[in-house]
C-alpha cells in the first residue's frame, strides 16, 4: 500500500493510470501520446506532466515525455488495484455486466478507502485477475507478467480459453459478449483470409469475423491443435 496523499487528486491518479498503461505496452509517455489517452489538449497534458514531475512521480526528458518514478509507479498500481477489485466486486457481486463494471469503477476508485479495499478483497478469495482478464495488484502492489497469448497467434485449427478483453469501451465489450468471445470462454480458429484479412473463430455462438486489430487485444491460454 502506498501512503495517501492529499496532492494525488483524481486527476493525478488518472494521468499516472495512463503513464502506467502506455509503459506497459512499450510506448513512450509523450504529451501527443498522454493528450490522446485522456482525451484533453496538448497545453492540458503538459500542464499535468509538469505537476506530476514536480510531485516527484514522473521524471521528463525533453522529447521524450515522463516515465514513472518507483513513487509514481506505486502510486498507479494502487489506483489499478483499487479499479480492478471494484470491478470484480460489481460483476461478481452486483451481477453487473462486462460493459458496465470500467466506468463505474473509474470512479469509484479515487475514493475507495483502504480498509474498504483490504474487506472486498477478502471477500472476493483474494482474486488475481478481473473480470476482463487484468491481473490485479496484490496487496504489496506486486503484479504478475502475463503468460497470455494473442488470438491472432493461434493457427488453424487451434482452440483456445479466452483470457483477456480490452476492457475500455462498452460497445464492444457488449459486441464480444454477444459472440461469446469473453474470458473463460472456448473457441477455435477456423478461418485466416489472406493479406492481413479478417479472422473467423468458432464459438458457443456460431462463426465470427473479427478484425486482425481487434483480434491482437484479445488474450487466449491453453492453446491446444486439433490435428494432435
Amino acid at each position: 500500500m502506498v501512503e495517501a496523499d492529499k496532492e494525488l487528486t483524481s486527476a493525478v491518479e488518472d494521468y499516472l493510470k495512463s503513464v502506467y498503461a502506455i509503459e506497459v505496452e512499450g510506448g513512450r509517455a509523450t504529451t501527443s501520446a498522454l493528450a490522446e489517452r485522456m482525451s484533453v489538449s496538448a497545453p492540458s497534458a503538459t500542464a499535468m506532466m509538469k505537476r506530476l514531475d514536480e510531485l516527484g512521480l514522473v521524471e521528463r526528458a525533453p522529447y521524450h515525455g515522463v516515465t514513472l518514478t518507483k513513487k509514481g509507479r506505486l502510486c498507479a498500481l494502487e489506483v489499478l488495484r483499487h479499479h480492478r477489485l471494484l470491478e470484480l466486486y460489481l460483476a461478481d457481486s452486483l451481477g453487473m455486466s462486462l460493459d458496465e463494471v470500467h466506468a463505474e469503477a473509474d470512479r469509484l476508485e479515487h475514493v475507495l478507502s483502504e480498509n474498504l479495499e483490504a474487506r472486498i478483497d477478502a471477500a472476493l478469495g483474494y482474486p488475481t485477475h478481473d473480470p476482463h482478464g487484468d491481473p490485479i495488484p496484490d496487496s504489496s502492489l506486486r503484479i504478475p507478467a502475463s503468460t497470455s497469448r494473442s488470438l491472432v497467434d493461434l493457427d488453424l485449427g487451434d482452440t483456445a480459453t479466452v483470457a483477456r478483453v480490452p476492457d475500455g469501451d462498452a460497445a464492444l465489450l457488449r459486441y464480444l459478449s454477444e459472440i461469446a468471445i469473453v474470458p473463460g470462454q472456448e473457441l477455435e480458429l477456423v478461418k485466416a483470409a489472406p493479406f492481413g484479412g479478417p479472422l473467423t473463430v468458432r464459438t458457443g455462438t456460431g462463426e465470427h469475423a473479427i478484425a486482425r486489430e481487434l483480434a491482437a487485444t484479445v488474450g487466449i491460454e491453453s492453446s491446444l491443435s486439433t490435428d494432435a
